[in-house]
């Protein structure tokens, strides 16, 4: 082991400063939310780096932790940031249960690098270190994960980002001033217990960036007139439409590289789909507090329940008191749609996250989950990450009541309430000698 890189761990889950690159060819680095970047040693001209495959424990949000498998202490593990044409030498050393392996999602490399237990390498087993070699031959936004128990051990959080920076200026890679990358994550985890539910397939209830979830997930910052680029990838079981307010994004490169300038058109929301990354841009110009998140609404909650009845329109006056005499802590849900959530102090079993949480300047955010926000300001400084509290509107820019005079009309309806034209309808049959009784 005194041969091997030391393995650098971690055990924050702030969003860490991009690393500078302290030798090797010089790169703009990237900033993983609530993540980091991992150092390496040079030997001989060669970028050595040392993976650890070990059980951990994520602090998925304040007071809300979950045991997951992962690298170097965290999980996602630690981004990796390389030039392209570098030589690379990765070091795994397994810490789990079962044996593992890592296949370098998107790269070009000799077969016997790629790492599918069994196909091209044999699994690496507990307590065992393999070595991984290869040059990084193309740029863009790549990932790793296990090619071994591939079902267990992705569903407890066995993920990380790989980046290549181009080594030149590249006609289709441009430089930007704001560089952000995460991982889209799902899990089971059922309320007041702290281990994920490996075998779900549909009924994920933890949706998280990078293994944190709303209000815990770091803001976006960027100064007005930035140029900003956005990694996403995706390795949970549904695709994801990733969205922003204010903005408009062009998607300049995949997990198989740069999009070609003329392939380009502007979005407001992309899909994300299992297995992709997406890399979008924007112009930062829109001074402001911007969401940001998965278009998918169940994606925006927290622990919900999915069997929950729809109790909307339910006249519950006068139930509610009996109820309580034989349940004292019995709480009304979803009598008027289930925004009272946020707002709601109910008792929760040990180690459950909300449903609905995070407060904003005017009260309750109703969200959770994959959400964050992108925050606009006319003064940051370059390498200032720090969230900048929030967003002062000028007077006269927020929504508010109306204090004039009342409407004056009323749109009128074209049918009458709960009907459409031609819908069917019944009616008793009147009495009648032969159906009297009908």
């Amino acid at each position: 082991m005194a041969a091997l890189p030391e393995p650098v761990s971690q055990a924050s889950a702030d969003t860490a400063a991009p690393l500078s690159p302290p030798n090797g060819r010089p790169y703009q680095p990237v900033v993983t939310l609530n993540g980091w970047t991992t150092p390496w040693r040079m030997n001989a001209g060669v970028k050595e780096f040392h993976l650890v495959a070990e059980p951990v424990v994520r602090e998925v949000a304040p007071g809300f932790f979950v045991n997951m498998w992962g690298y170097n202490g965290q999980s996602p593990g630690p981004t990796i940031e390389v030039v392209e044409g570098d030589k690379v030498r990765i070091f795994v050393t397994n810490r789990l249960p079962e044996n593992t392996t890592i296949h370098w999602h998107g790269q070009r490399l000799p077969n016997g690098m790629d790492g599918v237990g069994g196909l091209n390498q044999p699994h690496i087993p507990p307590g065992k270190t393999f070595v991984y070699e290869f040059e990084a031959r193309r740029p863009g936004t790549f990932m790793y994960h296990p090619h071994s128990d591939e079902m267990v051990q992705m569903a407890m959080g066995m993920m990380g980002l790989w980046i290549t920076h181009p080594k030149d200026k590249h006609p289709l890679i441009d430089k930007v001033q704001r560089d952000y990358a995460f991982l889209l994550g799902a899990f089971a985890v059922e309320p007041g217990t702290m281990t994920p539910r490996v075998n779900e397939m549909t009924d994920f209830n933890i949706w998280t960036f990078n293994s944190r979830a709303f209000p815990a997930i770091t803001p976006m910052v960027a100064k007005q007139g930035d140029k900003v680029r956005i990694r996403v990838g995706n390795l949970t079981m549904t695709n994801h439409p990733i969205h922003i307010h204010g903005h408009e994004f062009e998607v300049t490169g995949t997990d198989g590289g740069p999009v070609p300038k003329t392939a380009r058109w502007p979005e407001v929301t992309t899909d994300v789909a299992v297995g992709q990354m997406r890399q979008v841009e924007l112009i930062a110009d829109e001074l402001g507090d911007w969401s940001f998140h998965c278009h998918k609404s169940h994606h925006t909650m927290g622990a919900m329940g999915h069997d929950v009845p729809t109790m909307i329109g339910i006249d519950h006056r006068g139930l509610v008191g009996k109820i309580q005499k034989i349940v004292p802590d019995y709480m009304l849900m979803g009598e008027r749609g289930m925004g009272d959530m946020g707002s709601m102090q109910m008792p929760l079993p040990d180690n459950t996250f909300p449903m609905m949480t995070g407060k904003g300047p005017f009260g309750p955010i109703e969200m959770g989950g994959m959400f964050t926000t992108f925050k606009v300001r006319k003064s940051l400084g370059a390498n200032d990450y720090r969230d900048p509290g929030w967003y002062q509107h000028p007077k006269g820019t927020v929504a508010h009541e109306w204090q004039g005079a009342p409407l004056a009309a009323q749109a009128p309806r074209q049918t009458a309430p709960g009907t459409a034209p031609g819908a069917a309808t019944v009616h008793k049959p009147g009495q009648a000698a032969d159906h009297g009784s009908h």
